[in-house]
C-alpha cells in the first residue's frame, strides 16, 4: 500500500511528532531506525508498517519540518507587512536568530545539503523548494526582481549567507550587524 493509499492515522501523526522532534535532537544525518523507533516508543516494524520505507518517513519529516518554516515565513510576512521588505527580512532575521530555533535550522542545512547530494533520494527537490518558498514570500512583500532597490533574489542571499555563518559561528552579533549593514544601504537607495 503506497502512502497515498494509506488511510490517515493518529498512531502515525503522533510517532511522526515524535520523530520530529527526536531529528530536531539528533539530525537526519544518520537516522536509523532501531534508535529512532526506541526513542520515540515505537518499533521499526511499526514504523515501516505506517510509513512504508525509511526513505518515504524522511519525506514526511522533510514535510513536517516544512511546516514550521512555512510557519515562520508567515509571521515575518505578517511582522513586516504586505509592502515593507527591509521590516520582514529583519522580522525573519530575528527569527532565524533566536537560538530557540537552532536544531530546526541545522535539520534545514541537513535537508539542504542531502538534496544537493543526493537529488534522487528522499530529500529530492528539498533545497529547490525551500528557494521557492523563500523567494515567494520575499517578493510578496514588496521586492523587485528587476534589480532596482529591495531584491528578493538578494535578500535571500543575505539572509542564507548570514544564517550559514551564524550556525558555523555562532556570532550573533556580528551576522546581525551584515543583515542590519544591508538593510542600511536598501534604505540609502530608496532615498
Amino acid at each position: 500500500m503506497s502512502d497515498h493509499e494509506r488511510p490517515p492515522s493518529a498512531r502515525r501523526a503522533e510517532l511522526l511528532e515524535r520523530a520530529y522532534r527526536y531529528v530536531l535532537t539528533h539530525g537526519l544525518a544518520e537516522l536509523s531506525l532501531r534508535p529512532l523507533a526506541a526513542a520515540i516508543g515505537s518499533s521499526p516494524r511499526v514504523l515501516l508498517f505506517l510509513f512504508g520505507s525509511k526513505d518515504q518517513l524522511i519525506r514526511d519529516l522533510l514535510g513536517r519540518a516544512r511546516v514550521d518554516e512555512l510557519a515562520a515565513l508567515r509571521r515575518a510576512r505578517e511582522a513586516g507587512g504586505t509592502d515593507d521588505f527591509a521590516a520582514a527580512v529583519r522580522a525573519t532575521w530575528g527569527w532565524l536568530v533566536d537560538p530557540a530555533h537552532r536544531p530546526m535550522l541545522v535539520l534545514w542545512v541537513q535537508a539542504y545539503a542531502r538534496s544537493l547530494s543526493e537529488p534522487g533520494g528522499p530529500w529530492a527537490g528539498f533545497a529547490r523548494q525551500t528557494v521557492e518558498d523563500w523567494l515567494g514570500l520575499l517578493a510578496e512583500i514588496g521586492g523587485r526582481a528587476d534589480g532596482g532597490g529591495a531584491d528578493p533574489a538578494l535578500g535571500l542571499a543575505l539572509l542564507r549567507g548570514a544564517l550559514l555563518d551564524l550556525l558555523a559561528t555562532g556570532d550573533a552579533e556580528r551576522t546581525t550587524a551584515v543583515v542590519e549593514r544591508y538593510l542600511g544601504l536598501l534604505a540609502a537607495a530608496a532615498r
